[in-house]
């Protein structure tokens, strides 16, 4: 019977499974990457061992989105609002501000003789008289600068120094700005004279211009400021 021997085993024979290399080189044990509790081998780059700096980083970039949409939904409102055509501003209408077209042509007018007192009231009255009458623009006049007056078209006249009517006690009359006018009604026109003033001033409305007494109140107070009171007018004019 033969007779069976043993060698040693090399360093080359070791059993599968040990941590040492076959040259027989020391290796670095690596830690335990064990998760907690369970025995379960970690991976890596799980999750839970990601740097905090990675979650500041999203965060940082949902802000910065939630602040970008509503900076560029406004930035493209006023660039529409911008681009949009303005919409069409209306015409102005006639007020006491806007002055009516009218004709530049001096207005034909009677200038009876006037003795001297009348002469220097009726130059007072017209150095007082605005350049306007509600909208309507002075005009040049024929004759008589120095007591008469005109404005718009149709002509709105005013005449200084005529003749006073006579009208019975109880006449309508109308007092405007602390003069006493009376109103003569003709076809043409509205013609209204002071009742209560040294010198007779008359006005005289065209029938385009409604509410005859509402364009009296500039030259009124033009009257008050340079006409002396002549007296008591009608009862209808006392205050």
């Amino acid at each position: 019977m033969d007779e069976k021997t043993s060698s040693p085993e090399t360093p080359t024979d070791a059993a599968p499974g040990t941590d040492r290399p076959a040259t027989g080189a020391p290796t670095t044990d690596r830690p335990s990457t064990d998760r907690p509790g369970t025995g379960q081998p970690t991976s890596d780059r799980d999750s839970t061992d990601r740097p905090a700096g990675d979650r500041s980083t999203r965060r940082a970039a949902v802000w910065a989105t939630l602040v970008a949409v509503p900076v560029t939904v406004a930035v493209a409102g006023f660039t529409f609002a911008k681009l949009s055509p303005d919409p069409p501003v209306a015409a102005p209408s006639a007020s006491p501000t806007t002055l009516r077209p009218q004709s530049s042509a001096p207005v034909e007018m009677a200038a009876p003789a006037l003795a001297e007192r009348p002469g220097v009231v009726c130059r007072a009255l017209v150095s007082q008289l605005p350049a306007t009458v509600r909208e309507l623009a002075q005009r040049p006049v024929t004759a008589g600068a120095e007591q008469n007056a005109a404005y718009g078209d149709p002509a709105l006249t005013v005449a200084c120094g005529g003749p006073e009517p006579t009208v019975d006690a109880t006449a309508d009359v109308w007092t405007v700005n602390g003069v006493c006018w009376y109103a003569d009604e003709r076809s043409d026109a509205t013609v209204l004279t002071t009742l209560d003033r040294e010198t007779a001033v008359t006005v005289t409305v065209p029938r385009a211009y409604e509410g005859p007494l509402q364009w009296l109140t500039p030259v009124s107070d033009a009257v008050v400021a340079s006409v002396p009171s002549g007296g008591d007018g009608p009862s209808g004019c006392r205050r």
